[in-house]
């Protein structure tokens, strides 16, 4: 019986150990989160395209079909994008048109339009000389690539 005791104590106190060993564990492992993109893109190019008294088969065409067209609000387009990568909310654009009798009548949102007269004119290029003022090309991973960047190699 002393035996039976002294071996269900053993058991015990490794079970106990064992649960105080995983919760550092589970600080480390976390599951795999996705990165998720919703909505309409809309660039600051595309809205400065926008004019006020353009018709809304116009509009759609320059945005593409509205995130939210809202039954009651007819006259209401509402453009949302969200960016979330690995579960944390990275970006969020929020853009609503208003229209009267089917014509745009104003823009509210996040996104600005592109403002032509503060952008550098782009001078074309000779073949072979070096960009002088040329940004840094973002290199894309690709799938493989971030898969590994996120593995740690």
């Amino acid at each position: 019986m002393k035996s039976v005791l002294r071996v269900l104590a053993a058991i015990s106190v490794l079970f106990l150990a064992a649960c105080s060993v995983t919760d550092k564990v589970t600080e480390k492992i976390t599951p795999y989160k996705i990165d998720i993109q919703q909505g309409n893109v809309v660039t600051q190019e595309m809205v400065a395209k926008l004019k006020p008294g353009m018709t809304k088969a116009q509009v759609r065409f320059i945005l593409g079909t509205p995130l939210i067209a809202d039954a009651f609000h007819a006259n209401r387009w509402d453009y949302v994008y969200r960016y979330q990568k690995a579960g944390k909310l990275m970006e969020e654009r929020k853009l609503a048109l208003f229209f009267d009798q089917d014509l745009l009548q104003r823009v509210e949102g996040d996104v600005v339009a592109a403002n032509p007269a503060t952008e550098e004119k782009k001078v074309p290029e000779a073949v072979g000389e070096p960009a002088q003022n040329a940004a840094p090309v973002k290199e894309e991973k690709g799938f493989f690539g971030s898969m590994i960047e996120k593995i740690g190699f």
